[in-house]
């Protein structure tokens, strides 16, 4: 179920109507190939209604819609089950108040929003610098860290996007593994810890885990079910797109990742691997409320990521 978030700083701009004209239809263009590909599920978020939008400076998309040749288009377009404002599609009880977006050093909700839901960018390409199938995004995050103290995290994150519907075909394989997930059941069907194991298959594909895993996902507090399975799904999207000899670091994470940084908390960390050796898992992700912590390891020869511990920080 792709979800596609209308990028605000596209729209509004100086743009001459000619070209806001172009860039309207190449994005109608760029949306109607998503539908093409997952008819049922493709769902357009805006900060605002697009009936009311304004492709440029003084001119209203009334005018793009007003010409014949453009009708049909807009008739889809009102179709898709168009929502508005970006947190309609954030899960139930999720803000996401602590985390910002931003290019060029200017705010982008929308952008920000599809990377946080894993979605697609789109915008109008008055610009050349939306003229990409991806964009980089500065993303500022507060975060807690090992102390206790919480702290600013800057970095550049990569997010799909699309301006025309030569860009859609860049990510046709994505949209295939969302309309495949959203058949098989999403994480919205997901109420139970229980579910996270028995649908890890389905769900996170590209994770392993360690036998003791399966009774802290068992056992997990209401309260976390839904946060650590974002969670997981955030890895799992990581890993699925990182190539192991291009990037040895490790993939790009959707949320803020680090290592112990002391060697009590690396003594911690150590687990025995499926192999039956111990091996360190001090690479860790966050999800709340409270300390919760997804302890893991890459394992580039299968290009997958190995869960030992999902729960309360180790050591609390």
């Amino acid at each position: 179920m792709p979800l596609l978030f209308l990028n605000e700083r596209s729209c509004g701009t100086r743009a001459d109507p000619a070209r806001a004209e172009r860039a309207m239809t190449e994005l109608a263009r760029a949306v109607l190939a998503v539908v093409r590909a997952d008819r049922a599920g493709t769902v357009l978020v805006s900060r605002d209604p697009i009936t009311g939008l304004q492709i440029a400076d003084g001119h209203p998309i009334g005018k793009w819609h007003g010409d014949p040749k453009n009708r049909d288009a807009w008739r889809r377009l009102l179709q898709m089950q168009s929502k508005w404002p970006h947190r309609v599609a954030f899960p139930e009880g999720e803000g996401f108040y602590d985390v910002e977006y931003r290019h060029r050093g200017e705010t982008v909700e929308g952008l920000g929003a599809a990377h946080l839901m894993d979605g697609l960018g789109v915008s109008l390409a008055v610009d050349p610098c939306w003229g990409v199938d991806r964009v980089w995004l500065e993303r500022e995050q507060l975060v807690e860290e090992e102390d206790g103290a919480f702290a600013s995290h800057v970095s550049d994150v990569e997010l799909r996007h699309a301006s025309s519907g030569t860009h859609v075909d860049e990510h046709l394989r994505w949209i295939a593994q969302q309309v495949e997930l959203a058949r098989r059941g999403g994480l919205d069907a997901v109420t139970q810890g229980a579910d996270l194991w028995e649908r890890r298959a389905a769900l996170f594909p590209h994770l392993e885990f360690l036998p003791g895993v399966e009774q802290q996902l068992r056992n997990l507090l209401q309260v976390w079910v839904r946060p650590a399975g974002r969670r997981l799904a955030e890895l799992d999207q990581a890993v699925a797109s990182w190539n192991p000899d291009t990037e040895p670091g490790g993939p790009q994470w959707h949320s803020w990742v680090t290592g112990e940084g002391e060697q009590r908390g690396r003594e911690l960390c150590a687990f025995t691997d499926l192999d039956g050796r111990t091996r360190i898992f001090d690479t860790h992700a966050r999800f709340t409320p409270g300390p919760g912590r997804v302890h893991f390891r890459l394992v580039p020869e299968n290009k997958a990521l190995r869960v030992a511990h999902v729960g309360r920080k180790l050591g609390v």
